[in-house]
């Protein structure tokens, strides 16, 4: 008699993340103690020796809550049980008040923690344990927020460091899995706290909308998040040929190129533009986007644009300009 149906998905999932990578290869988890880190993490320990892969953890501890340190501590102790190795906690420092808000900043800095684990360690990828559930609120955020179809693509499942077996699979599928294991998950009360966004879309908009559309939104969502990545794959990989014939020896844009591409394109070299002179990815909107457009568009002289990051956009001799004016600190900046 072979696994519950939870089980063989979360190792089936983990096996098809894992399979272009040779033997030999070191992974880590990121592993928070929740059902979905901990089902990536026993799934990985079981998959990857079996791959002649290395499996490790990373937890990060975000110093947000009271006794986050000795769950982090206690966390490695269970990773290790499950044959992980190395497993290693790292602490990093949010500033709650942080003009991204809360959530933005407790992510780059996990980020950054992962990515250095990652380099430290020599790691061939990163596995992450984001969910269809996630999915389909990642979507319905970058809607909210209006930021266009690369917000609505979701995450990605593979990238150049992260991957995220477990995007075609619920968060009921994943506690289940762990249920099935006897596997003890940690519910962080963060996500069930209503003053965070993501929270407020997954306990209050979600099961309106499962409510009132009947089943299967989660899904839906998460399928136009696929639909809507093939796509704006598709639509960057133009932008970026555009935006080398636009530059200029002096690394501006021509607002000439510029003003012959069609909109979804030029904007696309306008924010790729704007993330390359510091402005951060999380705060830059669409609306900063079609403003810097107008500088092509609808020019009558306007000055100077101000854009997150400290950044202006500026038009100047036939040319688009993206700089950090001189005087702007590094605390102006973030």
């Amino acid at each position: 008699m072979g696994p519950h149906p939870a089980v063989a998905a979360i190792r089936l999932a983990v096996r098809q993340a894992l399979a272009d990578l040779p033997p030999d290869s070191l992974v880590l988890v990121a592993c928070s103690g929740g059902g979905d880190s901990m089902a990536l993490a026993t799934a990985a320990a079981f998959e990857a020796p079996r791959r002649g892969i290395r499996v490790g953890a990373v937890t990060v501890d975000h110093g947000l809550q009271p006794g986050s340190t000795q769950r982090a501590v206690a966390l490695l102790t269970r990773l290790r049980a499950l044959g992980l190795d190395p497993v290693e906690a790292l602490g990093v420092t949010v500033d709650p008040d942080a003009r991204s808000g809360p959530e933005a900043a407790a992510r780059t800095a996990r980020y950054a923690a992962l990515d250095a684990a990652a380099e430290s360690h020599g790691a061939a990828a990163v596995l992450l344990g984001h969910n269809l559930d996630d999915q389909a609120e990642t979507v319905l955020l970058g809607l909210a927020r209006g930021s266009g179809p690369r917000s609505l693509s979701g995450m990605a499942a593979v990238g150049p460091r992260y991957r995220r077996p477990f995007l075609g699979l619920s968060r009921d599928q994943l506690r289940t899995a762990c249920h099935q294991l006897g596997i003890e998950v940690w519910d962080d009360p963060h996500n069930t706290d209503p003053s965070f966004t993501r929270s407020r879309v997954r306990h209050e908009v979600l099961p309106v909308l499962e409510k009132q559309l009947k089943k299967g939104v989660v899904e839906a969502l998460a399928r136009t998040a696929r639909l809507c990545r093939d796509d704006a794959d598709a639509l960057d990989a133009w932008a970026e040929r555009e935006a080398a014939r636009a530059r200029t020896p002096h690394g501006d844009l021509d607002v000439t190129r510029l003003s012959d591409l069609p909109p979804a394109i030029r904007r696309r070299i306008l924010r790729r533009a704007a993330l390359d002179a510091g402005s951060p990815a999380g705060a830059l909107f669409a609306s900063h986007v079609e403003t810097v457009d107008a500088l092509v568009t609808s020019w009558h002289g306007q000055g100077p644009l101000s854009l997150p990051g400290g950044v202006e956009a500026l038009r100047r001799c036939g040319t688009l300009v993206f700089r950090r004016p001189p005087g702007v600190s590094e605390e102006t900046r973030l």
